[in-house]
C-alpha cells in the first residue's frame, strides 16, 4: 500500500490533480479532466507517461461521475494507494477562514452556506471532499481559500458604500484567485529580485476567470474581485464590473428573475456574449468577425482601466506580472496591455513577450513587466505538508 498525498482542484469546467509520495512530496502523477460540460478527457502525466482517457458513459456535465472516475483512474494506475492527506481548492472562505482548514462537520457546513456566493465553483470544490471521503474514509482532508490571501486588506478596501448593518453580516469586497496570488508573491523574489518583490506590483490573472491583485511588499492590498468572483475585469462568460442600475432595469424593465439574470450575467456574457462567438480567447483572436475583435478590444479596455485604478491605489507601480491561461499564452494581450501603459514608463521588448520569456520589458523601462506561470496545486500542496509537521 503505497502512502500518498493528493489535490484536488475541482471546478465546473475542469478538474486539475496531483498525487504525491507522502513520504518524500515527489509528485507521482498529475493532470486534469477538461472539457467538462461538452467532451470531457483526462490527460494523467506520469514520469515516464502521458495518456489520455475519455469516460464511458458519464454524462459531460455529471462532476460528481467525472471525479469518482478520475479517483478510480489514479488507483487503476498507481496501485493501491492509501491518501494519507488531501488538499482542496476551496474558491470561497468568507469572513471565517483566513488560512487553510481542516474539514470537519462543522467546517463543511459552513462551506456548504457559502455556495450561494460562488454558485458556479463552491458546490464542485465541495463535491471533490466528499468523493475522497467516501473513497478514503478518514483521510484528514484540508480546505485551501481563494478568499484567503486577501482577508489582510484594510477595512475600507473591504467596504462597499452599503448601509453598516449590511457590512456586519458580512456584505464586503473578499476577492478571489488568491491560491494563483500566493504563488505567484512566492515567486518573485527568485525571478524579479527581492527589491521588486518587496515593491508595488500588480499581478494579472487572466484566465476564464480573471482578476488583477495589487501586491505590497509580496501582500494583497486591493483586487478587482469582490463579494463574488462577477466584479472586476470582463471574464470568458462572466460580465465584470456593471452599474447596479442595469440589473434593476433587466428585474423591473425586462421582467427577469433572479435565476435568469445569474445565468445570464455569470454564463453568457463577458468574451462570450460581448462577441456572440466564444469564450475562448484563442478563438476569438483567430476569428475574422469584428465582433470578436470587439470582445477583445474590450477586455483590453477594462484591463488597462482597472490597472489604472490598481495603480492609483499603491501610489504607483514597479512591476507587471501576467499569469493563468490567457495570461501565459496570449502574447498578443500581454502586447496590447504593454503598448497602453506606456504613461507609467512601461517599454515591453517584444521579442522577449513573444518567445514567452520571464522579464517581457526592455532593460530601460521604469516597470518591469514579466510572465510567470501560476501553479495552485504547489500552494495546496505546501499546506498539506505544512499540516502533516
Amino acid at each position: 500500500m503505497q502512502r500518498v498525498f493528493l489535490v484536488l482542484n475541482t471546478g465546473s469546467s475542469s478538474i486539475k490533480f496531483s498525487v504525491h509520495d507522502a513520504d518524500t512530496a515527489v509528485r507521482r502523477a498529475h493532470g486534469a479532466i477538461e472539457g467538462i460540460g461538452s467532451a470531457p478527457h483526462l490527460t494523467l502525466r506520469t514520469p515516464d507517461t502521458k495518456q489520455g482517457f475519455c469516460p464511458d458513459g458519464t454524462t459531460a456535465g455529471d462532476t460528481d461521475a467525472l471525479i469518482d472516475w478520475l479517483l478510480s483512474l489514479l488507483v487503476a494506475h498507481l496501485g493501491q494507494i492509501d491518501v494519507v492527506a488531501a488538499g482542496h481548492r476551496v474558491v470561497h472562505g468568507g469572513r471565517s477562514f483566513r488560512e487553510p482548514a481542516r474539514i470537519t462537520n462543522d467546517v463543511m457546513a459552513m462551506l456548504d452556506a457559502l455556495c450561494p456566493l460562488a454558485p458556479g465553483h463552491q458546490p464542485f470544490n465541495l463535491a471533490g471532499i466528499r468523493a475522497v471521503a467516501a473513497r478514503w474514509p478518514g483521510t484528514q482532508q484540508l480546505a485551501c481559500f481563494d478568499t484567503a490571501f486577501h482577508r489582510g486588506h484594510p477595512r475600507l478596501v473591504q467596504l462597499y458604500g452599503l448601509p453598516r448593518a449590511l457590512s456586519d453580516e458580512g456584505i464586503l469586497r473578499y476577492g478571489f484567485h488568491g491560491l494563483s496570488y500566493d504563488y505567484i508573491a512566492g515567486r518573485l523574489p527568485d525571478l524579479l529580485g527581492p527589491e521588486v518583490a518587496q515593491g508595488r506590483v500588480i499581478v494579472a490573472h487572466l484566465g476564464s476567470g480573471a482578476s488583477l491583485c495589487a501586491l505590497r511588499q509580496g501582500r494583497s492590498v486591493d483586487t478587482t474581485t469582490g463579494f463574488t468572483a462577477l466584479d472586476g475585469l470582463m471574464m470568458g462568460t462572466r460580465c465584470g464590473q456593471i452599474d447596479p442600475g442595469v440589473l434593476l432595469h433587466l428585474m423591473r424593465d425586462k421582467g427577469m428573475g433572479v435565476d435568469a439574470l445569474e445565468t445570464l450575467l455569470a454564463c453568457e456574457s463577458g468574451l462570450l456574449g460581448v462577441s456572440g462567438l466564444s469564450s475562448d480567447m484563442r478563438d476569438l483572436l483567430a476569428s475574422p468577425a469584428p465582433e470578436a475583435a470587439e470582445a477583445v478590444a474590450l477586455f483590453v479596455h477594462m484591463i488597462l482601466r482597472q490597472i489604472g485604478a490598481l495603480t492609483a491605489t499603491m501610489g504607483g507601480l514597479d512591476a507587471l506580472v501576467f499569469t493563468a491561461g490567457i495570461g501565459e499564452r496570449a502574447p498578443v494581450i500581454r502586447s496590447r496591455v504593454m503598448d497602453g501603459l506606456g504613461w507609467l514608463g512601461l517599454s515591453a521588448d517584444e521579442t522577449a513577450n513573444s518567445t514567452g520569456q520571464t522579464v517581457i520589458s526592455t532593460p530601460d523601462s521604469r516597470v518591469i513587466a514579466a510572465m510567470i506561470p501560476t501553479d495552485e496545486e504547489a500552494v495546496i500542496l505546501r499546506a498539506v505538508l505544512a499540516a502533516q509537521r
